[in-house]
């Protein structure tokens, strides 16, 4: 099974941008959807965007509309998240994982596995 390591994390004033990557170990998954997910403290992990294999459709967490695009380079095997206007409340742990269950939607946890050991990302006011 394909696993994913996240990288790009970081410290970040408010306003600032950072971009996180998101590249297969153990084979290729650029025939796959995949998500990007976060957890904060005490908090359940949130789906934050993915994208669609078949048409690269994409989809967002309303909180992150208009600020946060995910990207994929089939050529590098890597998924990206291209965060701008970073917010304190977007500092939480950040992973990638690819969607295995289609019984689950999209933004679902359960539809996805392959779960790297996530990215810090810390937006500081």
């Amino acid at each position: 099974q394909v696993q994913l390591v996240e990288s790009g994390g970081g410290l970040v004033q408010a306003g600032g941008s950072l971009k996180l990557s998101c590249a297969a170990s153990g084979g290729t998954f650029n025939n796959n959807d995949i998500g990007w997910f976060r957890q904060a403290p005490g908090m359940e992990r949130e789906f934050v965007a993915g994208i669609r294999a078949a048409d690269n459709r994409l989809y967002y967490h309303d909180s992150v509309k208009g600020r946060f695009t995910i990207f994929r380079e089939n050529a590098k095997n890597t998924v990206y998240l291209q965060m701008n206007s970073l917010k304190p409340e977007d500092t939480a742990v950040y992973y990638c994982a690819v969607r295995t269950d289609l019984h689950f939607l999209y933004f679902n946890p359960r539809a996805y596995a392959g779960w790297g050991q996530g990215t810090q990302v810390t937006v500081s006011s």
